[in-house]
């Protein structure tokens, strides 16, 4: 006859609850261990940049342009003032799009076009840099010249897919009740969306798009191929020719035979990874009030 099962009986552990307990502990020690190697890999790349670029800052390193034909001495302020020109040009180029991307996706989803523009979004996320770099060289660099506006083109690819990406997300936290009572209102579908859907998730528009900056910021690949034959003197000309850049400095500075060269592409090395540093770390912040104040 078989037992009764009794409720108030203490549980015993069986073998499969310790095979369990086993199998949990080891990938709860292999997830920590991922993460302290991911830790320890980005701080040892920061401790090097550091302790080899921190003895090329200076004011004039900042503020100079370099040396003519080369040599020690001099500065990447050229260098400085092209990135940020071409990463602004870029922004205000993906920006708008990306943003419209979103909204389509997330707020008239259902059509046919959803799918085909979702699957295009994710594969341009996933394109090679240095693929994204060939193809804006064949379409606004071969038989003409390099320029700004090419470089400031191929960063725009680069980030139209991490903004309409980061805005769909933001987007689908802003609460249906205020889409619900606009609807019941009878205010039009793009009007909601314009004063009310839009303003909700700015935050996080603004936070992805930072993102977006500090990722674009660092890419070397397709300025090598679109803007790497510039002067020294600092430039706003982005339609006429090649602009200076720190990251395509920083490769030429590695591959000169004066050891200075060397020693102020770590500077200039140390300067961008303060600026992307600075940037993720602005970004997390303002992404994590925004989604505070969204979801209460």
């Amino acid at each position: 006859m078989t037992a009764l099962y009794d409720p108030t009986a203490p549980l015993t552990a069986s073998g499969n609850l310790r095979r369990r307990r086993a199998v949990s502990a080891v990938a709860s020690s292999a997830t920590i261990l991922a993460a302290v190697l991911a830790v320890g890999v980005l701080a040892l790349v920061v401790f090097t940049v550091i302790q080899r670029g921190a003895g090329a800052i200076s004011w004039q390193f900042l503020t100079a342009a370099p040396p003519q034909f080369g040599g020690p001495g001099g500065g990447i302020a050229p260098a400085i003032v092209g990135t940020a020109t071409i990463v602004a040009v870029a922004a205000a180029m993906a920006m708008p799009v990306g943003v419209a991307v979103a909204i389509f996706l997330t707020e008239y989803a259902g059509g046919r076009l959803t799918r085909p523009i979702q699957l295009a979004v994710d594969v341009m996320n996933s394109l090679p840099s240095i693929v994204i770099g060939l193809f804006v060289f064949g379409l606004l660099v071969a038989g003409r010249h390099q320029s700004g506006f090419a470089a400031s083109f191929a960063l725009a690819m680069i980030m139209l897919p991490l903004i309409a990406r980061s805005t769909q997300e933001m987007l689908r936290l802003v609460p249906g009740t205020l889409r619900d009572a606009a609807e019941a209102l009878g205010v039009s579908r793009w009007r909601t969306i314009v004063g009310v859907i839009l303003p909700s998730a700015l935050g996080g528009i603004v936070t992805g798009t930072v993102l977006a900056i500090a990722r674009a910021a660092g890419e070397t690949a397709p300025l090598l191929i679109v803007c790497s034959i510039y002067g020294n003197k600092t430039t706003f000309d982005i339609f006429g020719q090649a602009i200076p850049n720190i990251p395509v400095s920083i490769f030429t500075l590695s591959e000169q035979a004066d050891p200075s060269g060397f020693t102020k592409a770590w500077g200039a090395a140390l300067v961008l990874l303060t600026f992307i540093l600075l940037t993720n770390i602005v970004a997390r912040t303002l992404l994590a009030r925004s989604r505070r104040n969204m979801t209460r």
